[in-house]
């Protein structure tokens, strides 16, 4: 179960839950249950997954948990959209009900607490089915939603799974700390193919004076930090221009920000691009730039996959220093650590590393061993599949 899932081939939107789920289909018989979007199909196969998209509301108007930056997002740019959740929790509810009473599953994998894990608890009280549940929180879920109910809420969903994964050692440390029995969790991240798709080129030149930035434009992503860290780069490096792939609710504020700051005619704003695309941007990059930040509400970075496919492409990481990031990068052994929200440092640290290729040199080869040995793809589909065998094959 999944809020967010592919529309359709080479979707730009994240993936990780598909590429998690397709290479698990080697061993498991996977049925993926997500939401209808406009432009995809209402059932499908795709690469050897059953795909059932459930429907909440009139079809052009079924955007809650795609486009700008996923449901928490969508939620804060318009209030109209919080009209949708009743629909889409009932629309959820009543698709995994048909598929419980339809079919029969060894196992549910929830993506996110809420509403994914309450509704497959809902789901199974309702069809009194007593198959093992697995929930995995990515982090918007655990840090952003934080009113009383919504912590009981977090709370029931974790003590009712069988199981619970999170994807970096921080979110663990929060989880067990809310009361969850830490026997119970497990730091599984999400995966990256770096022995095909994301590693370096030979062929493909590396660029001296390229800033990247991949990821939603929201506020946790820090974008507004990098804009504003800029002019200060610029005065040393007058040719420096920032690529900022992705796309979210705050592109127009951004873009007006640059116009501000004066450097819009150094910033390349390309929108989302597709993950075959995504490769070459690394590749060509100077440095990769991640000024992770925590929004207002307590929402922040549960990992971070961007910042391993930059290093496992050979690209510099300089990220935001939250503790979720302490997974990938120790700072100037694998990357560089910034403080949150602090522009000033973040352009010292951006021209500091500009000016020292050999420190580049060592992280990059660091950083890329760190990669192929905890977060390729083959070593969290066989840490997800161990769990799946644990669950449905107990003794």
């Amino acid at each position: 179960m999944s809020s967010t899932f592919p529309r359709w081939e080479n979707d730009p939107e994240p993936a990780f839950v598909f590429e998690l789920s397709r290479r698990l289909a080697a061993a498991f018989d996977i049925t993926v249950l997500a939401p209808r979007s406009p432009g995809g199909k209402a059932r499908e196969t795709m690469d050897g997954l059953h795909v059932v998209r459930f429907p909440y509301f009139f079809k052009p108007w079924e955007n809650l948990a795609t486009h700008s930056g996923g449901i928490l997002n969508r939620l804060r740019t318009n209030p109209f959209n919080y009209l949708l959740v009743p629909f889409f929790l009932i629309g959820q509810l009543i698709a995994l009900i048909r598929l419980l009473r339809r079919k029969r599953f060894d196992l549910i994998h929830a993506h996110w607490l809420i509403p994914q894990g309450l509704t497959a608890i809902l789901g199974l009280n309702l069809t009194g089915q007593r198959i093992p549940l697995l929930c995995t929180s990515h982090g918007g879920d655990l840090f952003a939603l934080r009113g009383t109910i919504f912590k009981r809420l977090k709370r029931l969903v974790m003590n009712r799974s069988r199981a619970v994964t999170v994807v970096s050692r921080a979110m663990k440390d929060y989880v067990v700390h809310m009361g969850t029995i830490p026997d119970k969790v497990q730091v599984i991240s999400m995966g990256v193919d770096l022995k095909h798709r994301f590693s370096p080129d030979p062929a493909v030149a590396r660029s001296k004076n390229e800033l990247l930035f991949v990821g939603r434009l929201v506020e946790k992503k820090g974008v507004r930090i990098l804009l504003e860290a800029l002019p200060k780069v610029l005065d040393r490096h007058p040719a420096i221009r920032l690529t900022v792939a992705g796309a979210g609710p705050l592109e127009g504020a951004l873009r007006k920000r640059a116009r501000q700051l004066g450097v819009s005619g150094h910033v390349d704003f390309l929108g989302m691009v597709t993950q075959s695309k995504l490769p070459l941007l690394y590749q060509r990059a100077s440095i990769a730039v991640f000024p992770f930040l925590v929004e207002k509400g307590g929402d922040q970075e549960g990992f971070g996959l961007v910042q391993v496919e930059a290093m496992g492409c050979g690209c510099p990481v300089i990220a935001g220093d939250l503790p979720a990031i302490h997974d990938t990068i120790t700072h100037e052994k694998s990357g560089f650590l910034v403080p949150p929200g602090d522009p000033d440092a973040l352009a010292d640290t951006i021209l500091r590393v500009l000016s020292d290729p050999d420190s580049c040199s060592r992280t990059v080869r660091k950083a890329r061993k760190i990669g192929r040995e905890k977060f390729d793809w083959e070593v969290v589909v066989a840490k997800y599949a161990r769990v799946y065998y644990e669950l449905t094959c107990p003794g």
